[in-house]
């Protein structure tokens, strides 16, 4: 698939270095680095709507949190950012345990709908 982007110059400059000293295309250079920064979702994990999932199953996803070893890298990794010491590398793997933990918090989110809505649990009181 074609698509045209417009990046900021100093991204454009940083692909295009990246592209001079690996001896790459700058196009190779952009598709491998938006491949490695946006999260794989597992394609059945969020793609079954909530209503057609068992109350056993929506009951389970209420419960969703990250893998104790990437909560832990997490944390970690948000320290360092705090102290300002985060590697290129390191920002990007930060970028990409919050976007994971952003799709399980949003799928959290919307399995405890259900959960209200089917009467396994209270609603959350204010």
């Amino acid at each position: 698939m074609r698509v045209e982007l417009s990046l900021p110059d100093d991204v454009y400059h940083r692909a295009q270095r990246l592209a001079q000293v690996s001896h790459r295309g700058i196009t190779d250079v952009l598709v491998d680095t938006l491949s490695l920064s946006l999260p794989l979702i597992e394609s059945t994990e969020g793609d079954t709507p909530l209503s057609a999932l068992s109350d056993a199953e929506i009951s389970t996803l209420t419960h969703l949190q990250l893998e104790p070893r990437d909560d832990q890298r997490l944390s970690v990794l948000l320290d360092e950012q705090q102290a300002g010491e985060l590697t290129d590398q390191q920002r990007a793997e930060l970028w990409t345990l919050m976007q994971r933990y952003q799709v399980g918090l949003l799928r959290k989110a919307q399995a405890l709908q259900e959960a209200v809505r089917r009467g396994l649990r209270k609603p959350l009181s204010a």
